[in-house]
């Protein structure tokens, strides 16, 4: 049974660092992961979701990132497969591969590109969650998908044994988080997808919530998860101070016209020891400019140097 305390509250969707010819740094994507380790700052590792940039991957690329990542870190830290993919074909057969390498959860998007109706969303789900023995996180995503899965598909999904929860990328409809909770049973869990909602997020579920899959937490990890913790111990008012001190932060990060902030992402990674690499191309480094404003304000919120 699917339990949100194993998996714990930050949950970090880790980066996959690509060599500057493009090829997978599988070493150095072990070595992100220790890192985040020695600075407790991730619960979880989930693998090749949207800041792992999969959507820039093959098939064999994941796998051996589902291979190399269990292999170096099975037994000490809870991982979670992105499995997602365009057709349910090739879900269907990473979230096997993944099952097989030893994965109890995956997370899975909905499928993108084709904008499949509700119906068509719903069979998606239906066909992997009927051939595999693990559980499933629906992960919603429309501002990339180009569909949202509606709190009453959600509803039905959740009726299936092995579908367990979802993850919602929540700034864009805010108070959608609330009526999935309200369409769900009490053991469906709802996870915030988006690092400037944590605290809206919280408020609208409580112990529905099971926290934040954060690509922040690579580097703003430890004031994260102050933030969680000043919340859930009742001191609302220093927890948004945090939020607000690290939302221009997020922002800066979509400077450019990016819509994916892992660009940047891994440029604020560098500066903190990361081997962060390049992102993938279409999707390509800051420039120098980016890179200095970016600096400006990992220093402004404390993430380089002393905190404010």
């Amino acid at each position: 049974m699917f339990s949100k305390d194993r998996y714990g509250k930050i949950l970090v969707p880790v980066v996959t660092p690509f060599k500057e010819n493009g090829d997978v740094d599988f070493d150095a994507m072990v070595k992100i992961g220790e890192m985040l380790l020695a600075k407790g700052w991730a619960d979880t590792f989930i693998l090749t979701g949207t800041t792992g940039e999969f959507f820039t991957m093959s098939a064999a690329e994941r796998i051996k990132v589902y291979e190399t990542m269990s292999t170096a870190f099975k037994g000490r830290v809870p991982m979670i497969a992105g499995t997602g993919a365009a057709s349910t074909r090739e879900a269907l057969e990473l979230t096997k591969v993944a099952a097989r390498i030893g994965f109890e959860t995956v997370m899975i998007v909905a499928p993108y590109y084709t904008k499949p109706s509700q119906r068509e969303i719903q069979e998606h789900f239906r066909t992997i969650a009927a051939a595999v023995p693990i559980d499933i996180l629906v992960y919603n995503i429309p501002i990339f998908t180009g569909v949202n899965t509606s709190p009453a598909m959600i509803g039905e999904l959740a009726k299936i044994s092995n579908i367990v929860g979802i993850k919602e990328e929540a700034e864009l409809n805010a108070k959608q988080m609330t009526e999935f909770l309200n369409a769900t049973p009490d053991d469906f869990i709802v996870y915030n997808g988006d690092d400037t909602m944590v605290l809206e997020s919280y408020v609208q579920g409580f112990e529905r919530i099971g926290g934040v899959i954060s690509g922040g937490s690579h580097i703003v990890g430890d004031q994260i998860r102050e933030m969680i913790d000043l919340l859930l111990a009742g001191k609302v008012r220093e927890a948004s101070l945090i939020q607000r001190r690290l939302l221009p932060l997020y922002r800066i990060m979509g400077q450019g016209g990016r819509t994916n902030p892992v660009c940047l992402l891994k440029e604020a990674m560098k500066m903190m020891g990361y081997p962060a690499g390049y992102p993938r191309q279409p999707l390509l480094s800051g420039t120098a400019e980016e890179v200095a404003k970016v600096r400006e304000m990992m220093m402004k919120v404390g993430a380089l140097g002393k905190k404010p």
